[in-house]
């Protein structure tokens, strides 16, 4: 289903909306700030969505149907359609293969223009597949076993050439290879394997292309991952070329990580890749984006509008995504509030005085240096979120259109009540 311009001209700004965007104005007249800038900045920003959020993950083990969920790849683009209709915030899709192949790349590529939808990041996801041989479960391209690290190579040489048809020009790999016990697997050898077949697949990528390395501290692997971290990740990529770089997924940290660091530790070197956007209250965690620590998504960005400042490295140059699991709510209002989540961590950070931050950073003006941080923070932008949507033609407040607009209803008329594509 598609949204008509009427029907999203009738979510337009209110009278509300513009007293809250003047008294905004009025606020911060007296800091230098330009809020037309900040508004415009706001404007193109745009995070891709994965293909596989758009259902409810897991079917097994009771799991309860929102309904009306996508069941092939092009439902998926149709339903990040009517996302970038409402928000004005995603124009890209993030494909995992197997789990969405498309079986006609020009009706999907033709689907995609229709929706202004481009392709983003290809995913491989060799560690789930149920073809894969007995010694499989020692890992994939870390395997003891050559033959298998030679599948698990092909498989990604095979997303590639997906990608390829499709205009993508990224690869992410993340690997489930690890162990769960003492003395199960050599560190030096599988950590050595897994630089040999990323070696492989970085040499096949074309030229334009750019490979984005994935750690994880843990799961499913109990005791030891072959990539626990952003330094063995950043390793890995250095070795493998300038076109290879480290993917930093919010929830794929230990619990109190500074992640903020991590991000301007990769800046100084040129090495980040781009974001999985999501939060974690444990550890390894798969929540919506600034649902737990909206304070440290904040940071986060102040990092990398810092680091594009500095020409640390150009912010165009680093990949946005959301990557969260829903499993009990309609996951088109849970990635509605991830974007707004995101936008309004991102539009915080663009109101730091960073001309000032950095004076009282170097005369050890400890307090100030807080305190220019709060201000921003606290800082109520939704009214600049909002009027930066409106101008490039979204809904106001695109929660209440979708909701007004009975949306999942007309889906689960058009799809059925328990129409569903699971992954898992």
């Amino acid at each position: 289903m598609k949204i008509s311009p009427e029907q999203l001209l009738s979510f337009s700004s209110t009278d509300f909306h513009t007293r809250s965007l003047d008294l905004l104005r009025e606020r911060t007249s007296q800091q230098n700030i330009d809020l037309e800038e900040i508004i415009r900045r706001i404007e193109v920003f745009q995070i891709a969505i994965p293909s596989a959020a758009l259902g409810n993950g897991k079917s097994g083990n009771g799991r309860s149907r929102t309904g009306g969920e996508p069941r092939s790849l092009n439902e998926k683009l149709e339903d990040i359609g009517l996302l970038q209709q409402l928000t004005r915030k995603t124009n890209a899709v993030s494909i995992y293969i197997p789990w969405d192949l498309p079986e006609d790349f020009k009706e999907v590529r033709g689907l995609a223009d229709e929706l202004n939808l481009k392709f983003d990041t290809m995913n491989s996801t060799r560690f789930q597949d149920p073809n894969q041989k007995e010694l499989a479960k020692l890992g994939s391209l870390g395997n003891p076993d050559k033959s298998i690290r030679e599948e698990a190579v092909a498989h990604n040489e095979e997303v590639i050439n997906i990608g390829k048809k499709l205009g993508s020009k990224r690869l992410t790999v993340w690997m489930a290879d690890g162990s769960n016990f003492p003395g199960q697997s050599n560190f030096r050898s599988t950590l050595g394997w897994t630089e040999e077949s990323l070696r492989e697949i970085y040499e096949f990528m074309p030229s334009d292309w750019e490979l984005m390395l994935e750690y994880k501290p843990y799961e499913p692997n109990g005791y030891h991952t072959v990539v626990p971290d952003w330094g063995t990740s950043s390793l890995l990529a250095k070795r493998l070329g300038s076109r290879a770089k480290v993917l930093v997924d919010l929830g794929h940290h230990l619990p109190k990580t500074n992640i903020e660091q991590i991000v301007a530790t990769l800046m100084y070197q040129n090495l980040l890749a781009g974001f999985h956007f999501n939060d974690s209250k444990y550890g390894d965690d798969d929540m919506n984006s600034g649902s737990i620590k909206p304070y440290q998504l904040f940071l986060i960005f102040c990092e990398l509008i810092g680091g594009d400042q500095d020409k640390a490295q150009n912010w165009e140059s680093i990949s946005w995504l959301i990557d969260t699991s829903y499993n009990t709510q309609d996951p088109l209002v849970d990635l509605i509030q991830a974007l707004e989540a995101i936008t309004i961590a991102y539009a915080k950070a663009l109101l730091v005085d960073r001309k000032q931050l950095l004076a009282c950073q170097l005369n050890g003006e400890f307090s100030q240096a807080q305190e220019i941080l709060q201000m921003a923070y606290l800082t109520d932008v939704r009214p600049l979120v909002c009027e930066a949507r409106v101008r490039v033609g979204g809904a106001a407040e695109p929660l209440e259109a979708y909701r007004m607009l009975m949306i999942r209803n007309k889906l689960v008329q058009e799809r059925g009540a328990r129409s569903y594509h699971s992954i898992f």
